[in-house]
């Protein structure tokens, strides 16, 4: 089970609905009119159609099974005052001394150039229900870092 925001959630469903009703109907086609020019084994338009094929389907089935297995959460039943899941967290690397903001997000939504870890990365799995003030400590493939929280606010 994977807990989105209700913006992801519509993002997901959004594309999976485009995949379903634009995009594969033109790969089908595509792959019919490549079928057509003649022997396959031969036919590298064909291979082609059928690699496009293959991939969207992948992702249709992906984006099923993403959505069949998850809920949108509701921040209104998260707790305040400990980091859980939306919560966007300030925190200090102690031994550097920097500070970093960071919304913890579902593995679906992670995008760091936006600022959202992932609940199950080293670093969102240490900042999971700790307090402002306590220590949270993740370990990375640089070492062991050493987190202080500074603030936590609901997204």
């Amino acid at each position: 089970m994977e807990y989105l925001s209700k913006q992801r959630y519509d993002e997901l469903a959004a594309e999976l609905k485009h995949l379903i009703s634009k995009v594969y109907p033109k790969v089908t086609e595509d792959l019919a009119e490549a079928s057509a020019q003649g022997d396959r084994s031969d036919n590298a338009g064909y291979r082609e159609a059928r690699r496009i094929q293959g991939k969207t389907i992948s992702r249709i089935r992906f984006l099923q099974k993403i959505l069949e297995h998850s809920r949108v959460i509701d921040p209104s039943v998260l707790p305040q005052d400990r980091v859980s899941l939306l919560s966007q967290v300030e925190f200090t690397n102690l031994s550097t001394n920097a500070r970093m903001r960071f919304q913890i997000v579902s593995p679906h939504e992670m995008d760091l150039e936006a600022g959202k870890i992932s609940l199950k990365s080293p670093i969102g799995a240490a900042l999971m229900g700790k307090k402002v003030g306590e220590i949270a400590e993740a370990q990375v493939p640089s070492g062991l870092l050493r987190l202080r929280i500074e603030s936590i606010t609901l997204a």
